[in-house]
Order: C-alpha cells, then structure tokens, then sequence
C-alpha cells in the first residue's frame, strides 16, 4: 500500500546530512476544500503546506509553525501551518486568479516570513526576501541567511496530493563541503514525478543508494483546523461592545466563517450580550474586594 498522509526522517549515517521527506493526500484535500482559486495557485498552496510540514519537525518546539508569504504581485497572502503533531491547515488569497506565471510575478516584491508560536517560549520570527525561481528555493535563501545551513528543498503538487525532500547539513558537523557537494549532486537528479509517485524508501534507494541511509519512523500528517467558538469568543470581544452594535444594527446577527475549512459561527444580539456579561460579573466582583 502507498504511503499517504507521512513525514518520513531520515540520516547520512556516515555524513553530516539529514533529510526528511513528505506525501500528503488526504490531508491535502481537505486543506483545499474550503480554498478558492486555479489550481495553478493552489499549487502553491500545497507546496507550502509540504514545507511547513517537513520545517515543523526540524526544529523542537510545542505549538505551531507558521509559514507566510506575502507579496505584491499575484497572490496577495498565502499561509500555510503544521502543529508539532503534524496538524496543518492553510489558505491563500490572490489579487487576481491565473492559470500560470512566473514565480516573481505570482509575488513581486515578497517576503517569506516563518513564525513559531510555542507553548514553552516566547514566538520566534524570521523574515526573508522571496528571491529565487520557487517556494523551494525561497526557503534555502532563508536557511542560508538565518541560520546558515546548507539546505536544498524540492515542492511539488498537484490537485491529489503535494509532496516534498528536504536535506540540511547537520549543524554539529558542518563543514565537509565534499560529502554535501556529492549529496546535493545525487539530490538534484529527482523529478517532480518522482516525488509525487515513489514512497520514501524506493525515492531514497533510487537517489542515494550508495550511500548509508537510515530511515526513522513515519509520522502521520493530517488536516485539522484550530478554530473554535471560544477564539472566535475571544476575537470579537477585542472590537468592543460598541463597533459589535453598529454590526448587529446593520445586519441583525454577526456571522463568522473560518477562512482555514469553512466553519460558520453565528452570533445573535443575546450572544452579544453573554461575550460582556462575563466582564460585568468580573468587574462587579473586584469592586467588592
């Protein structure tokens, strides 16, 4: 059976050279479901979602990764996020829908921006310039920048399912420019074909088997949103009883759809009225004391 839906790490058992490898199917599928474009831009969509995928296991962490490109030119934000477990979701919005385009003309003048919102730390924020041919190559200019390592990324996707290889020098072993150089080389003979047809094992053996490669345990990827009617709870509060007012005089309700998988929440006047009544009873309470 094809593996679908998995992380697969994997190590240069004699080299300085780790890598991961990713399919998404499933998980991908749903991602989109709720997402509006060609499938040309959700291409790039599901890229994304490969690569927070593989980044999310690089770095030891308890939260989310958050992988942003924002742009000037065709697409206009494109988010894509991976959990420590693996739960992704993400969303892309355009200026204009296209059928092709090059990939500075689909972001002009970009960044790429990668986020970490830890439970155990304070966020973490890198920003780079979208420079390059591909999300690909964008992300090894941002290795290279900000935590220079030597790292060759490959994205590919279709409307099935998105796939993506990672390799990255161990940091601990940095240096040995000739074993990364023999690596890279063996590397950049796989095909977007590949990627999207092979399990991990028979991909590796094709592209490194003269090499020592051990390969860790699969991990499983799937589609999950974060959205809940208490965020939501949380986000309207922050606009304030009077700018909720003029919504609920216009319209009559507030309704609230998750731009992540289409979830709809539904607020009436009553509603309303519960989001401040908790801030009342608390207030009313410090007083006394």
């Amino acid at each position: 059976m094809k593996e679908q839906d998995q992380l697969r790490r994997f190590i240069f058992e004699d080299l300085g050279v780790r890598g991961e490898w990713v399919k998404l199917n499933e998980s991908w599928r749903q991602s989109i479901a709720h997402q509006q474009a060609s499938p040309f831009i959700m291409e790039q969509l599901g890229q994304a979602l490969a690569a927070v995928t593989m980044l999310s296991a690089i770095v030891k962490f308890k939260g989310s990764m958050i992988l942003q490109a924002q742009g000037t030119g065709v697409i206009r934000t494109l988010v894509a996020q991976s959990s420590d477990e693996r739960n992704i979701r993400g969303l892309v919005r355009c200026n204009e829908d296209v059928d092709s385009a090059s990939f500075e003309q689909m972001y002009g003048q970009g960044q790429l921006i990668l986020t970490i919102e830890s439970e155990n730390s304070s966020p973490y924020q890198g920003v780079v310039p979208l420079a390059g041919r591909n999300l690909g190559e964008a992300l090894e200019t941002y290795f290279s920048q900000s935590e220079q390592l030597n790292t060759r990324v490959w994205l590919v996707a279709d409307q099935h399912q998105a796939a993506g290889l990672l390799l990255q020098e161990l940091p601990s072993r940095k240096g040995d420019k000739e074993d990364w150089a023999r690596i890279e080389m063996l590397a950049q003979t796989v095909t977007d074909r590949e990627l999207l047809e092979l399990d991990c094992e028979p991909l590796l053996y094709r592209l490194f088997n003269q090499e020592k490669v051990r390969v860790l345990d699969s991990e499983s990827v799937e589609f999950r949103c974060a959205c809940s009617r208490n965020k939501i709870e949380n986000t309207l509060r922050s606009l304030g009883r009077e700018e909720l007012e003029d919504i609920l005089q216009t319209r009559g309700d507030i309704e609230v759809n998750c731009e992540f998988c289409g979830q709809n929440y539904s607020f009436d006047r009553i509603d309303v009225e519960g989001l401040f009544a908790d801030i009342a009873v608390t207030n009313a309470t410090d007083t006394r004391h």
